[in-house]
């Protein structure tokens, strides 16, 4: 019973966030600020939460500490994708920019992200709430994980889903059938799900199982030959909406992004 609703648990908080952050990015950038306001909100109220419950291990602590890191994450993926706190670089590389340059210049159009991450990691771990420091830290390192995959190549991404204010982020990623990290993130994830495997099965061991194994199909949905943009289609406004008749083999072929879960 409690590993079934663990599972269901952690499903219903990832998909239920990612779905209201693909439609709120999906609107029009004029709401973004009212948008943000809220969500700053309830990041002020996961963040005093996270502090109140500090070393209680009852189950209603644990999943609230557990839901206000995910929280605390969806914050900084809804204000980057909004283009609100992204990095310096504003416009897309020029025609044949590659290796460290262009990495770099990756980076410096998410560095401002990345130290936000950086800093509400510190805040977590300062805290001494441990199930809100795992959950938030796993979420970083997959959505990292899954970032890089797309920077180096995979075969299911689609332009749609990248806001219109964010067209800088286009210029680096790629599709292709396979890169050369893809196959080492799904050994990691593989392994660290046979060491929660071989740890007593608590609630906490059940629900990073669960955020695991999403991270994990996540990973290989990226590679699979299967419309998974679908998946989040409905999820977004009509006018971020992509059209009917889009076909992606008339898609420029570096104008990609990828599907995964607004939370990886």
């Amino acid at each position: 019973m409690m590993l079934f609703a663990a599972i269901a648990f952690v499903v219903v908080m990832w998909s239920a966030s990612t779905a209201v952050i693909f439609y709120l990015d999906s609107l029009a950038p004029s709401t973004f600020k009212y948008s943000l306001a809220a969500a700053t909100f309830v990041l002020a109220c996961c963040g005093l939460a996270i502090w109140l419950l500090v070393g209680a291990d009852s189950t209603f602590a644990i999943a609230t500490s557990f839901a206000a890191a995910m929280l605390a994450w969806g914050w900084t993926e809804m204000s980057l994708y909004m283009g609100l706190i992204t990095g310096p670089r504003k416009t897309r590389c020029a025609e044949g920019c590659s290796g460290v340059g262009h990495f770099g210049h990756a980076v410096s159009a998410n560095l401002w992200h990345e130290i936000i991450v950086i800093a509400f990691a510190l805040a977590i771990y300062l805290s001494g709430n441990a199930t809100a420091l795992w959950c938030f830290v796993m979420l970083w390192l997959m959505h990292l994980s899954a970032r890089l995959n797309v920077f180096l190549g995979a075969r299911n991404v689609s332009a749609d889903f990248v806001p219109d204010h964010m067209d800088v982020l286009k210029g680096f990623l790629r599709q292709r059938n396979m890169n050369p990290l893809f196959p080492i993130s799904c050994i990691v994830l593989v392994g660290v799900l046979f060491y929660l495997a071989a740890l007593p099965q608590t609630l906490e061991i059940n629900m990073a199982t669960t955020l695991v194994v999403i991270g994990l199909l996540e990973h290989i949905l990226l590679m699979l030959p299967l419309p998974t943009e679908k998946l989040w289609t409905w999820a977004l406004s009509n006018k971020g909406r992509p059209p009917r008749d889009a076909s992606p083999k008339t898609k420029p072929e570096n104008n990609h992004h990828t599907v995964l879960g607004a939370l990886l």
